[in-house]
């Protein structure tokens, strides 16, 4: 085939609308040497059966941004590349059977009415003149998003495949892909049809990702998690009904979404459309007896109606017209899910110069910001908004078929699910169990999962209510408060311990190791016997993670970062480090325990050999209760402390001995209350690519003044001439029931100025607590603000930049 490329810069594998809408991005950018391979005909995956619902509605602000930013360009992108599409604005409304969603609709409206999204809160009346169909004498409410509406999928992917090609795209269809090798730096992408040379290769394979990234196991790869699910829809014959009020009205009836019940209801021609997500759903493609096929294109599964009877009778009765019609076709075709739900876009774990895009479970409307994104990837290594919520490296080794699985139909029955403070989800746990995880649950312990590990997030007394349905609040009450006041109580007043199981830890060690490290991070290296905090900037100055660094010699470092940032963290060391520096994950090998409080020195003396007497951030070897292990003195909570980090196989005799010399346990709820008295910041909440160093009030951490280049600098120094725009806070807010969540937003007057980080009541200080980012001009202290916490404002005062607990960290370094 003479007119085959044999080069690209990118070669996209998959043909669907994620697949065109990264090579349209990738186009329009100015990267025109890149390739689509699709094995079949464009669309021929779960694109072409898709229904084509285009919500702009996320409880996740990286996703809402997403969606937001897709269904901005699919209303102008007929025009923009010529190509006609249906597409029907019809706005949606959200029904709300309860209080509690209500008030996760509030929450996600103030979201919205930030990224400029004008979502109305309704009384049932209001929902009725929205939509005469339906009955609401049971409602509580909902909500109404102008901007919602559907799209033919197909139409929206041959647009996004012209607009590619116009811009100097090539799209390759019935071209599957049946091998990759490597030759030095490049790719050599194998088909039918010849070989590619590419400099990257973005997976965008759809349900078919896990089959593809099988390629990539020879080169780092791992397999893919995620399972295939089937979803059904159905579509009535002609109501004349609806018929009629549609010529009267000159446009289709808005779409409705019954959450609480789990189904969405639209208008199709002059039928509707009925999606449930049933509780009792279906897998597919996941035992022996079931494989994947090799091409499944533009294939369906057979019908299923049995297990959507209860949802077609409960829609029935909210819109008696849908009983009037009957069934014109049933679609039940293969839909991809990762274990939480969202897809995964971006850095391929363990492959160099390899992305992916895939496992959407609702592709249709967020691929418009997939393409920007994974192209953002691709382009320049780092994206405009910070992603994490859908970046592959958030699922490491726990991830295996048996989780992917549970969690998938988990996932898929709860698809509108709120998703409470303190809620934890049942399936796919005991993934990762520390060696105390007995003790722990004896205790009283309520788990909840962090990277697949097992910890304590309170301890609770017998009487205690532990049932899932006592979790099922936005409040801050709750059985666990006064568990989490004692345990907090515990450690001002005495010495408690938290199991830390799971913290990611490598060893880094070498000729050039810390010389390697200055031009890695912002600041500086601690001493060797001591220990520090550092940050490690993208090239615009923004906070890619933050690390504890123990020195123990020259070129011999321990890096420590959160549990969830494994793999995330060890690819930014090792995709630079240079030859002769040895990098060595150690996550599993071992284990840490926080033992804090005034009386902790007093423990330690009566069971560890360790010297006492050394000041704050140094760490030493010693042993406790005969265990060899390494004590570093430091506390998250902002007391006297020792973190104890022992071999993983001993780490249970160290346990049981601070346990028995009368340290208290504590569980995760009480640590986040009383790091946010301490204004610390988290990984991923706080501290995230979304906030330069300096408006994350990270300048102690800057040294612009360092011989070394680092990434980032050049942005810094521009931004310490030029000045923040924005800054970060804590705040004291006059809260109701509810503490500040994650991206509240924050109001100057009738001015969005801001939003918050992370929240929670602090027990040492008796206040609610927030952090946040505001306006420069609004972070001095003192400065009266308003939080908005699901509806209601707040009144919020801006603190002075130091911990509003023990303000001098006298305790800390007693």
């Amino acid at each position: 085939m003479a007119d085959f490329p044999t080069t690209a810069r990118v070669v996209i594998i998959g043909g669907g609308v994620v697949g065109t809408s990264t090579l349209y991005h990738l186009a329009k950018a100015g990267w025109t040497d890149c390739v689509l391979l699709e094995k079949n005909e464009l669309t021929a995956g779960s694109t072409w059966h898709a229904a084509g619902n285009c919500p702009n509605f996320s409880s996740s602000w990286a996703v809402m941004n997403m969606q937001r930013y897709g269904l901005e360009i699919y209303r102008t992108l007929a025009d923009d590349v010529d190509y006609p599409m249906n597409y029907h604005v019809t706005g949606a409304i959200r029904l709300a059977h309860s209080k509690e969603r209500m008030q996760e609709f509030e929450r996600v409206a103030g979201m919205g009415r930030y990224q400029g999204l004008e979502m109305q809160m309704c009384t049932p009346d209001e929902l009725k003149e929205f939509n005469p169909f339906m009955e609401t004498h049971d409602l509580a409410g909902g909500l109404w998003d102008p901007l919602d509406g559907d799209i033919d999928p197909a139409q929206l992917t041959q647009a996004l495949a012209k607009g590619a090609r116009d811009a100097g795209g090539r799209i390759e269809r019935f071209c599957p892909v049946i091998g990759l090798d490597r030759d030095g730096d490049e790719w050599i992408v194998k088909t039918e049809k010849g070989e590619i040379r590419a400099e990257y290769v973005a997976n965008c394979a759809g349900y078919y990702a896990q089959r593809v990234g099988e390629m990539f196991k020879p080169f780092g790869g791992r397999t893919v998690p995620m399972v295939v699910m089937s979803h059904q829809y159905f579509l009535t014959e002609e109501i004349p009904e609806l018929a009629e009020w549609t010529k009267e009205k000159g446009h289709k009836m808005p779409m409705i979404r019954d959450v609480d019940i789990s189904y969405y209801l639209r208008q199709d021609k002059n039928g509707l459309n009925l999606g449930p997500y049933e509780r009792n759903c279906k897998a597919h493609w996941v035992t022996p007896d079931d494989p994947m096929p090799e091409d499944f294109s533009f294939q369906l599964y057979p019908d299923d109606l049995e297990r959507l009877e209860f949802y077609i009778e409960d829609a029935m009765e909210r819109v008696p017209a849908l009983g009037t019609a009957g069934v014109g076709r049933n679609i039940n075709g293969p839909i991809p899910y990762a274990p939480d739900g969202l897809p995964m876009i971006g850095p391929m774990p363990g492959v160099k110069n390899a992305f992916e895009a895939h496992s959407f479970t609702f592709g249709i409307a967020q691929g418009g910001g997939a393409g920007k994104t994974l192209a953002e990837w691709i382009m320049h290594g780092e994206t405009e908004w910070d992603m994490w919520a859908v970046d592959p490296r958030r699922y490491t080794d726990h991830a295996d078929h048996d989780y992917c699985l549970s969690k998938a139909l988990e996932t898929y029955g709860h698809e509108y699910a709120m998703h409470f403070p303190h809620h934890e989800w049942p399936a796919g746990r005991n993934k990762k169990l520390s060696p105390n995880h007995d003790r722990l649950v004896a205790d009283g312990g309520q788990m909840g999962a962090y990277n697949g590990w097992e910890r304590a997030n309170w301890f609770a007394k017998d009487g205690d209510d532990t049932s899932e349905e006592a979790t099922q609040t936005w409040d801050r009450n709750g059985p666990w408060e006064a568990r989490i006041k004692e345990e907090v109580e515990a450690v001002r007043d005495g010495v408690g311990v938290i199991d830390m199981c799971g913290f990611s830890r490598y060893a880094l060690k070498g000729a050039g190791a810390a010389e390697f490290l200055r031009t890695q991070i912002t600041g500086a290296l601690p001493k060797a016997g001591r220990m520090n905090l550092s940050y490690f900037a993208d090239s615009r100055g923004r906070i890619l993670t933050e690390v504890s660094m123990i020195r123990h010699g020259e070129d011999d470092f321990t890096i420590m970062t959160a549990a969830v940032a494994q793999w995330h963290d060890f690819e930014l060391l090792a995709s630079c480090a240079p030859e002769g520096v040895e990098l060595t994950d150690l996550s599993k090998e071992v284990t840490t325990m926080l033992v804090t409080g005034p009386k902790s020195r007093d423990l330690f003396a009566d069971i560890s050999d360790a010297d006492l007497s050394l000041g704050w951030l140094t760490h030493q070897s010693a042993t406790v209760a005969g265990v060899p292990v390494v004590m570093a003195r430091v506390s998250f909570v902002g007391e006297l402390g020792w973190e104890v980090h022992a071999p993983t196989d001993q780490a249970a005799k160290v346990y049981e001995a601070i346990r028995d010399a009368g340290a208290t346990p504590f569980g995760m709820y009480a640590l986040n209350s009383m790091r946010l008295e301490k204004s610390y910041r988290t990984w991923k909440g706080d501290l995230s690519t979304d906030y330069t160093m300096f408006e994350g009030g990270l300048d102690r951490f800057v040294r612009l003044d360092k011989p070394q280049d680092f990434p980032g600098k050049a942005a810094l120094q521009a931004e310490k001439q030029q000045g923040s725009k924005k800054r970060f806070v804590t705040m004291l807010v006059e809260a109701g029931d509810q503490d500040s969540p994650y991206m509240s937003t924050v109001w100057n007057g009738d001015d969005v100025v801001g939003e918050t980080t992370s929240g929670a009541w602090g027990y040492r200080i008796n206040a609610s607590i927030a952090l946040g980012v505001v306006r420069n001009d609004l972070a001095a202290p003192g400065t009266e603000l308003e939080v908005e916490m699901y509806g209601k404002r707040y009144k919020a005062v801006v603190q002075a930049d130091q911990p509003l607990w023990d303000p001098e960290n006298e305790r800390l370094r007693a």
